[in-house]
């Protein structure tokens, strides 16, 4: 018998073979074709692992990767291009916001939570998708009961007045869709949120508090009814956010969310070579690798408590990602380095792949430039010149000042448009052409100023 995902997930999953995860990634991601490759082949191992007999299965391990390389050359953008992909749960912290249990800073157990919570988020809108044309069905109905009250005086001829307000009540929803009751005014049982306000104690779990509050107390979170006067639109809303509520079974949600992560879940831990600090080290060193040792057991395979139940961390796929500037993956501790066994190193970004990145990915730079400016009626283009001129400028600026790879052209193109974005309303001549002379009169004497460039760009 094999392991099955959520249909999504698993289907999501099964059409894709790596070649074709690159494939999609390259849409996004310029070069970094080895870390492409060992997500790609991450994705499809659990595909892989889902025909195995449950036996074997639940002794095959995801292959955690550790992305080496600098600050923008794509290591998070990978990562969640690959969740999208799979429709999997995912989360990306960074390793330097968490301490040790009994210091300040966040446990290192919430990631886990973090991405429960996504999960539900997830789920929960593919069921709301499944139950929205039920809701809005009711909710009219229900509206429609409030605009005709079926209180009336007896009819002689109960069949006759049936078929009259059987006829009324289909003209109301004529007009109720064709917006023609728009503006009247109906009165509404609204249940109103309340959060009662509780001090908590220093070093308490608040999961736990939150658990054992709203499971001792539950009327203090229902929240109480109250009427309100609200016009026909707004009604409509709540009744169909009402009706969805009813629809969707949250027992269900949760446990589906909950395989859903425990099997597909994908945890990115960014920054992770902040906390690499050698054994027998004082000071900062000392709680560096006290968060590692904390981390070690959620990579390892936990059981983490959750408000939706106990949630299993031994198939949740981690990536791991640092620059590695001062410290080398070496420095973390050994069996933390042992739960990372692929590695892949990404290289820093120069001037052609920055040409590149302006102009392949679907979401490109150029083009996004293009389509703002395009809101105000502007006919908003770049010629190839200026194109490697950005690129020229954004690795001269890289190459003098802290290298933060793509990022860098942000900046860059933030300040070569800045005169075109605020003018862009009034402009009388809608066609803008951004050329190579354009880009070095706006560009090259920041460039040549090293103090300038380092605060602007």
């Amino acid at each position: 018998m094999a392991i099955l995902l959520p249909e999504s997930t698993q289907t999501s999953a099964d059409s894709l073979t790596p070649r074709q995860t690159v494939a999609e990634l390259d849409k996004y991601v310029i070069g970094q074709a080895g870390a492409k490759r060992a997500v790609a082949i991450a994705l499809r191992n659990r595909m892989r692992r889902q025909k195995l007999a449950p036996e074997l299965a639940e002794e095959i391990a995801p292959k955690n990767i550790l992305m080496i390389g600098p600050t923008g050359v794509g290591k998070t953008e990978i990562a969640r291009r690959l969740a999208r992909l799979a429709q999997s749960p995912f989360v990306k912290v960074e390793a330097s916001k968490f301490t040790e249990v009994g210091y300040v800073g966040r446990d290192v157990e919430s990631m886990v939570r973090d991405l429960v919570e996504l999960g539900i988020d997830m789920v929960r809108a593919e069921r709301l998708d499944e139950v929205r044309g039920k809701a809005a069905q009711n909710a009219e109905d229900r509206l429609l009961d409030i605009l005709l009250p079926p209180s009336r005086p007896p009819m002689p001829d109960e069949d006759a007045a049936a078929l009259r307000d059987n006829q009324t009540r289909e003209r109301f929803r004529e007009q109720l869709r064709a917006g023609r009751l728009d503006a009247r005014v109906v009165e509404l049982d609204v249940r109103e949120k309340s959060f009662p306000s509780f001090e908590i104690i220093a070093g308490s779990n608040v999961e736990e508090v939150d658990i054992n509050l709203k499971d001792m107390l539950p009327g203090l979170f229902q929240g109480k009814t109250k009427k309100r006067r609200v016009k026909v639109p707004e009604a409509l809303e709540y009744l169909v956010q009402e009706e969805e509520q009813k629809l969707i079974d949250m027992e269900s949600v949760a446990k589906t969310a909950v395989g859903r992560v425990e099997q597909a879940g994908i945890i990115f831990i960014d920054e992770i070579d902040k906390i690499a600090g050698r054994e027998g080290a004082q000071g900062p060193d000392v709680s560096r690798e006290g968060v590692q040792r904390d981390i070690l057991p959620i990579v390892e395979g936990t059981t983490v408590s959750t408000k939706y139940g106990m949630v299993k961390t031994d198939h949740i796929l981690f990536i791991a990602a640092g620059a590695f500037h001062v410290s080398k993956p070496s420095d973390l501790i050994p069996e933390l380095q042992g739960r990372f066994p692929i590695r892949v190193e990404l290289e820093a970004l120069g001037r052609d792949e920055f040409v590149r990145i302006l102009t392949e990915p679907r979401g490109a730079l150029v083009k996004q430039y293009m389509a703002l400016m395009e809101t105000e009626g502007i006919d908003l283009t770049f010629t190839e010149d200026a194109v490697h001129r950005i690129a020229d400028f954004a690795a001269i600026v890289n190459e003098r000042t802290e290298n933060i790879g793509a990022r860098r052209l942000h900046t860059v193109m933030e300040k070569l448009l800045d005169e075109i974005s605020f003018e862009g309303p009034d402009l009388r001549e809608k066609t803008v052409v951004v050329d190579e002379a354009y880009v070095t009169k706006m560009l090259a004497d920041i460039v040549k100023d090293e103090d300038l460039s380092r605060y602007i760009l």
